[in-house]
């Protein structure tokens, strides 16, 4: 986004950012706990899930730090990196599905999924 942007552009692109930073940070914090809940000798199927559990958290948890930096960013890496946590987000919210008492962590993992996107949309 260009910061020639009206004062309400900005305010938005601001309040988007945030979002996506703090949902992502809530995704990184769910998939932990849940991928914590697993060993890591289980059963393939479960092995898969706490695999992209962990892999979900890592993700969501770097797209949380490169959004909080203060720094301008390069709008093209935001969007791979955006693009990249929605994709594995709901990837593995697609996998929680079928686990036991998993809904709230597939539910933290579309939440976030839908910040990505407002968050991209905005910058497109």
């Amino acid at each position: 986004m260009t910061f020639s942007a009206s004062p309400q552009e900005l305010f938005r692109y601001l309040e988007e950012r945030f979002d996506c930073a703090q949902a992502c940070g809530e995704c990184a914090r769910v998939c932990v706990v849940r991928a914590g809940l697993w060993e890591s000798d289980g059963h393939a199927g479960q092995e898969r899930v706490r695999r992209e559990s962990i892999a979900c958290a890592d993700v969501c948890d770097a797209t949380a730090l490169m959004l909080s930096e203060e720094d301008r960013l390069d709008e093209a890496a935001i969007l791979v990196q955006l693009d990249w946590c929605r994709s594995l987000c709901l990837e593995t919210a697609h996998l929680l599905d079928a686990q036991p008492a998993a809904e709230s962590t597939a539910e933290a993992c579309r939440a976030c999924a839908r910040a990505c996107t407002a968050f991209a949309t905005l910058l497109r």
